[in-house]
């Protein structure tokens, strides 16, 4: 069956020139398969809600796969594309605004060092206020802009409730702390494959220089150090518990391929090498946990 393609929108009929924040229109529309909008750049902050379907959004540095429940948020100046599936293409709402103080609206949010996705799951007030938005701009009432304010500042509300956590920081920082905790759980899960940090950029959707930069002033650490750190200390884990696995063994479990450089990094961090240790361990056999350390 055909998807009969539909769009509709609606401009805030009131101005004010000198307002710090405006919605500038509202809309919906069901796309057709493979309906494809950039690349382009915008002046205005533009969100958007997939009520139905897939597409894919672009940005400057990634690319997200995108369903139901998903927001994406475009910022003014950056070139940006987005796409419907071909088989099945997505419906969506959005709204646009701007002014001086929408920079600080999205990153109070935690629309901050390049964050632009924000996935609902599906519960979520956004597309109601959007509509919302929407019918008050039909209405053309003098009233009209102020109650766009308020849906967008209850849009907002719900998008910093969802990106940051329940510190009671501010939303940058929750969103840093955030991203930072994200990482260390990625590193914890991924340690054991030849993970690189790259690759972990890719997955989290940031570029590596910002991570690298947040993580070590949050951790004290690189990235690069706290993942062989990691490694080192599951070694030393298997090294306690496993002694029918080789050296080599060990190594490859914990995500390290190559031997010797594995036991160079061991000698280096722990003072022993791996042998070394475990010849340790295995001559104390009654010793506890703190002495095998």
């Amino acid at each position: 069956m055909a998807v009969q393609e539909s769009y509709s929108v609606a401009s805030n009929p009131v101005y004010h020139e000198q307002s710090p924040l405006r919605v500038l229109f509202a809309g919906e529309s069901q796309t057709k398969p493979q309906h494809v909008v950039g690349p382009k750049i915008y002046d205005y902050y533009l969100l958007h809600y997939v009520e139905s379907g897939r597409g894919q959004f672009r940005s400057e540095q990634h690319t997200y796969e995108l369903g139901a429940g998903s927001c994406f948020l475009i910022h003014p100046g950056r070139l940006v594309s987005y796409a419907s599936d071909a088989k099945d293409p997505w419906r969506y709402r959005w709204t646009a605004f701007s002014g001086s103080a929408a920079k600080a609206l999205v990153e109070s949010a935690g629309f901050a060092g390049g964050q632009s996705v924000l996935a609902t799951g599906g519960e979520s007030f956004i597309p109601e206020a959007i509509r919302r938005i929407t019918q008050a701009f039909y209405g053309k009432k003098e009233s009209a802009d102020m109650a766009a304010l308020g849906h967008l500042y209850l849009i907002f509300a719900e998008a910093k409730d969802r990106l940051t956590d329940e510190t009671g920081l501010t939303g940058t920082e929750s969103q840093v702390r955030r991203t930072v905790k994200q990482m260390i759980h990625y590193l914890s899960a991924q340690y054991a494959h030849p993970v690189s940090i790259e690759q972990m950029s890719e997955s989290l959707g940031y570029n590596r220089a910002y991570l690298s930069r947040i993580f070590k002033k949050e951790t004290g650490m690189s990235p690069v150090t706290y993942l062989l750190k990691l490694r080192i200390d599951k070694s030393r884990q298997l090294l306690r518990e496993r002694p029918e696995l080789s050296i080599e063994q060990i190594a490859a479990s914990v995500g390290l391929t190559d031997a010797l450089y594995f036991s160079r990094q061991f000698k280096r961090l722990c003072g022993y090498s791996p042998s070394h240790y475990r010849d340790r361990i295995a001559a104390s056999p009654g010793a506890g946990p703190e002495s095998r350390r």
